[in-house]
């Protein structure tokens, strides 16, 4: 068998190479890659932001789909054939974190695709315990949106969100923009903040309410949609100061507020408004299980079109392409590499 891989040489390069098919030992399994989307961290992996950790022979990707090609010994979660994805943290089992049961925060976490060869490859081999096994009738395309939906539905559970709350998400790239159409599905009422015309559009033919700060006051709006309480609930998914300051702004009396982006500086916060309104901000990194069993079954009942979020396919061959249309392009929102046509279909 050819296992060809997308391999990132650094400079924003990658070179497809035929790299070697690990035979699973007890305990793994072998995927035959379907598809692997492209995130937000492939793209600062791609721009050279993440030289210093991942180096310049990585294999990237971790948003994938696919079918269990081989499979080891003592693995009895799933058998050859089974569609699935991977949750793709390996944790080291043995920490603080991992003993108080927060594996997904392991303090020594390898995140496959990052810390070590990830799945924009043919033939991918991981611990049998990562693996979801996708519901009947489910599309290998529609899976590949599964990792990065249970970031948005850890996200949410992690803000206790009810239904009936407002809710404001600053920021509708994809995570925003998956974020609150999980918060819509658990019944709330949800505003989009965003700037980029092109991702407004895209919010509002998925049914959302999205408004841009650059056409009207959003504090004023919020305050007489919600009688002057202000939202509930509040993710930040922008990554700016001024998405930070709005936050603050917008949120009720004991607002919960998610803190989802990575900020590349360290933001100043309005604490006085966190006194002053007994708010809460909570961190969320990641996912659990249970967050992919979640996403597994919104996108399985169609609460999540996945043909509206995938914006753009293409084939291994064209990696290059792929990344280079990504940097820099405010319409697309996922853009999912088609590994393996058979794999695929």
């Amino acid at each position: 068998m050819q296992n060809p891989s997308a391999v990132y040489r650094g400079n924003q390069k990658f070179a497809i190479d035929e790299t070697s098919i690990k035979t699973p030992e007890a305990g793994e399994v072998q995927i035959a890659v379907a598809y692997c989307g492209i995130c937000g961290t492939d793209m600062h992996a791609y721009l050279g932001h993440m030289d210093g950790r991942i180096g310049e022979t990585r294999v990237l990707g971790h948003e994938m789909s696919g079918r269990i090609s081989a499979v080891g010994e003592g693995v009895t979660n799933v058998s050859l054939g089974d569609h699935v994805v991977v949750r793709p943290l390996d944790d080291c089992g043995d920490c603080p974190a991992c003993n108080a049961g927060h594996s997904h925060i392991c303090h020594n976490l390898k995140f496959m695709g990052i810390d070590t060869d990830g799945a924009l490859r043919r033939y991918w081999t991981v611990p049998a315990r990562l693996i979801h096994r996708l519901p009947s009738g489910m599309k290998l395309d529609a899976a590949a949106l599964v990792e990065p939906t249970a970031v948005a539905v850890h996200d949410v559970r992690r803000s206790r969100l009810e239904a009936g709350e407002s809710v404001v998400v600053i920021g509708g790239g994809p995570i925003g923009t998956l974020i609150a159409l999980t918060a819509k599905a658990r019944g709330a009422e949800v505003i989009i903040c965003e700037i980029n015309p092109q991702r407004i559009a895209l919010a509002r033919a998925m049914g959302l309410d999205a408004l841009s700060p650059l056409d009207i006051d959003i504090n004023l709006e919020i305050q007489q949609r919600t009688n002057n309480k202000g939202a509930d609930v509040v993710f930040e998914v922008s990554g700016s100061q001024a998405g930070v300051d709005l936050m603050t702004e917008v949120a009720a009396v004991r607002a919960r507020i998610v803190m989802v982006a990575i900020h590349p500086n360290r933001p100043q916060i309005d604490l006085f408004r966190f006194f002053w309104r007994e708010l809460e901000l909570l961190g969320a990194r990641v996912y659990e299980p249970q967050d992919f069993d979640d996403a597994l079954n919104l996108l399985a009942a169609g609460a999540i079109d996945a043909n509206a979020i995938i914006t753009d396919r293409q084939p291994l061959s064209s990696i290059d392409q792929a990344f280079g249309n990504l940097s820099g392009n405010p319409e697309a929102l996922k853009t999912l590499i088609s590994i393996d046509e058979e794999a695929s279909a």
